[in-house]
């Protein structure tokens, strides 16, 4: 259900009741500026920030099902067996003969190519806004049904752009670039959460010394969880003859953890910077260990053969075998969870606190207040609104004094975001071969991509500790 600001809502029974009343909100969202909620009333209210937030990522989300709905051979084969006529369909929409301009990865990257103009649209569109009563402002925050029309043109229209080859060639050097860029922004705000997190509730040891306590359990879970599953991987991912590789990394991420901890904590890193500490140390252990487990299910398994001569895969946890006997299964729930995540990076990532912190803005260290859940912050004050009306509205004007959040920022993070999926789909270079249902199966790029985002985060942490040590007669916030 939409909503139109609690001002604009008449007094009396006329403004809450009747089907005549109720459309008009609905037609104020879709083909107007008013924000929406979350299309019932039983729904609890919802800020107008978070609903804009909620409607371009649900955009975003039908653009990526359908990207890994058109890399599906088991979808292709559905429609081609149950849509009566289909080859004349195709023919008659100039696709192929059998639709095969609109699967596969050079239809994924068309596609992705429309939504990335889509957001670089808004992007340029939503420059320096800071008062949300604006008409750009408006824009960013309405007219719903215009721009779904607008990014279906613009997805379609990128079939028709001339010199296909051309362009997808250097599409694709465009879309790496961007997607190494997302993940160097994650990267760098785990890093920048480490430092947060130790700085808030080291804040707290001053009027309360349970802080201390609380610091020293959860940096010796972090540490536990770290160690567990690095021992684990090397119990399951290696065996006593062969898998070398995976035991040399292993090794060597096993290693690096134990020197960042190392530098943490050495004398002339806590000289520069008192708040460093092995808590910002283990979540990165943690987030290295993470990122190695989903690098070694990501490589393609080793099949050899045995006395009997029999292919045997080696180097995978021997329940592996049973996992992937479901291959729809499989394909479903680890699309579904590959969403949720890029989703979730890029909602966390388009926070006034993140952007903030990636242009090296902080709050003063005497202004921190130690909370338990200091991360999950509110993107805006309750304002009286969200009492005052009872019936009818379903949105809270949040951003009546200003912006709480960046606007060009989201949906340049959006923008990025489409060029990881992309390029995550289509597997990035071994795009050819590629299809969702062999995603899950392992691939050599995404292996090695993975692997290299382990590696850069420790150098990003590492860089913030000896940075003050390098650069000394500069000011880090860290």
């Amino acid at each position: 259900m939409a909503a139109v600001p609690s001002e604009a809502v008449p007094a009396g029974p006329a403004a809450s009741s009747g089907e005549g009343h109720g459309a008009q909100p609905q037609l104020a969202c879709c083909c107007g500026s008013a924000g929406c909620s979350l299309c019932c009333g039983c729904c609890p209210k919802i800020r107008q920030s978070r609903s804009t937030r909620f409607m371009y990522a649900l955009y975003f989300i039908l653009v990526a099902v359908l990207c890994c709905v058109m890399m599906s051979h088991t979808v292709a084969n559905e429609m081609r067996r149950h849509i009566p006529f289909f080859e004349d369909i195709c023919k008659g929409i100039r696709a192929g003969d059998k639709c095969e301009k609109l699967v596969g990865y050079s239809a994924v990257y068309r596609v992705c190519f429309g939504m990335a103009c889509f957001f670089f649209l808004f992007c340029l569109l939503t420059l320096n806004i800071s008062n949300s009563k604006s008409c750009r402002a408006h824009i960013h925050n309405g007219f719903w049904f215009f721009k779904l029309l607008l990014l279906g043109a613009m997805c379609s229209g990128a079939f028709f752009i001339p010199d296909q080859e051309t362009f997808l060639n250097a599409w694709r050097y465009v879309g790496a670039v961007g997607a190494f860029i997302f993940i160097f922004i994650q990267l760098l705000l785990i890093v920048e959460f480490a430092h947060k997190w130790n700085k808030n509730w080291n804040a707290g040891t001053a009027s309360n010394k349970l802080w201390y306590a609380s610091l020293a359990l959860v940096t010796l879970i972090m540490y536990s969880v770290a160690a567990g599953g690095l021992i684990l991987m090397a119990v399951f991912y290696t065996q006593k003859d062969g898998c070398m590789e995976n035991k040399i990394l292993l090794g060597l991420n096993g290693g690096l953890c134990l020197f960042i901890s190392m530098v943490a904590i050495s004398p002339c890193v806590q000289k520069r910077q008192p708040h460093s500490g092995l808590l910002q140390s283990g979540l990165i252990s943690c987030y290295v260990t993470y990122l190695t487990f989903s690098a070694l299910t990501s490589k393609p398994v080793e099949v050899v053969l045995d006395e009997r001569g029999k292919n045997v895969t080696i180097c995978v946890p021997d329940f592996g075998q049973d996992l992937y006997r479901d291959e729809n299964l499989v394909t479903g729930l680890g699309t579904g969870l590959l969403i949720a995540c890029i989703l979730y990076s890029c909602l966390t990532s388009t926070t006034r606190s993140s952007s903030d912190a990636l242009q090296g803005r902080y709050a003063a260290p005497e202004l921190e207040v130690a909370r338990c859940c200091f991360c999950f912050g509110s993107d805006g004050k309750d304002t009286e609104e969200q009492g005052g009306v009872k019936e009818g509205p379903r949105v809270i004007y949040d951003e009546k004094k200003g912006t709480v959040y960046s606007y060009s920022f989201f949906h340049l993070v959006f923008l990025l975001a489409s060029l990881y999926v992309m390029m995550t789909v289509t597997s990035w270079f071994n795009y050819e071969s590629a299809n969702i249902e062999s995603f899950f199966s392992g691939s050599w790029s995404i292996f090695w991509v993975k692997m290299a985002s382990c590696w850069m985060c420790v150098l990003l942490y590492l860089w913030t500790l000896v940075a003050p040590l390098c650069c000394p007669a500069r000011q880090f916030s860290v």
